[in-house]
């Protein structure tokens, strides 16, 4: 059981919650790349890991602060060489039920990752296991859960929420949250949570 559990973090299963273990999961690379390719759970442990110490925040007024462990965005994409083109991702989940894409500018963020594992413990599935995003900057519904496809583009799509009203570039703006952590409500500025 992870951190994201004791503290009692939400649950959102927006497009549904897959049901596949881990050693049958697979990240599909596909679109505007020079090698398309297809990454076990194996593959991806097997490039750089990274600690990020970072927020994810709900535009539904939560907050949670966990030490996210991975592939930070830059270390993968080095890898994967994306066409001159390409200027956005679009992450989709397992199943397809979901999807959301972001900017590349947004993804050059010193801060992004493909988590695998949460405060020292493997990703539990409630939460996006076996690999999500963690986009500590943007609000929660960027970080794609179950992530099964990275597909590289040259435009801004729309996604599950986005389609729903939410806004396509997703800037956290300031207001209040629900600290997790502490179990209060908190203030922040424009942007990613630092003040706590």
């Amino acid at each position: 059981m992870s951190s994201l559990t004791d503290l009692g973090v939400p649950v959102f299963q927006a497009g549904g919650m897959p049901d596949l273990p881990a050693d049958r999961w697979s990240l599909q690379v596909t679109g505007l790349v020079a090698d398309p390719r297809q990454l076990s759970l194996a593959d991806i442990q097997a490039l750089p890991a990274s600690d990020v110490d970072a927020r994810l925040t709900s535009v539904s007024g939560f907050s949670v602060r966990a030490k996210w462990r991975g592939v930070l965005w830059r270390d993968f994409i080095a890898g994967i060489e994306p066409a001159p083109t390409a200027n956005h991702a679009t992450f989709t989940s397992l199943g397809g039920g979901y999807s959301t894409t972001v900017s590349l500018a947004d993804l050059d963020h010193p801060r992004v990752l493909l988590a695998y594992g949460v405060d020292d413990q493997p990703l539990e599935r409630e939460y996006g296991g076996p690999l999500r995003m963690v986009i500590p900057h943007l609000w929660g519904y960027k970080s794609a859960k179950w992530l099964a496809e990275i597909e590289l583009t040259n435009a801004m799509r729309g996604g599950y929420w986005e389609d729903r009203g939410y806004p396509r570039t997703a800037p956290i703006k300031a207001g209040t949250t629900m600290d997790m952590n502490t179990g209060q409500r908190r203030s922040h500025g424009d942007g990613e949570i630092t003040e706590f």
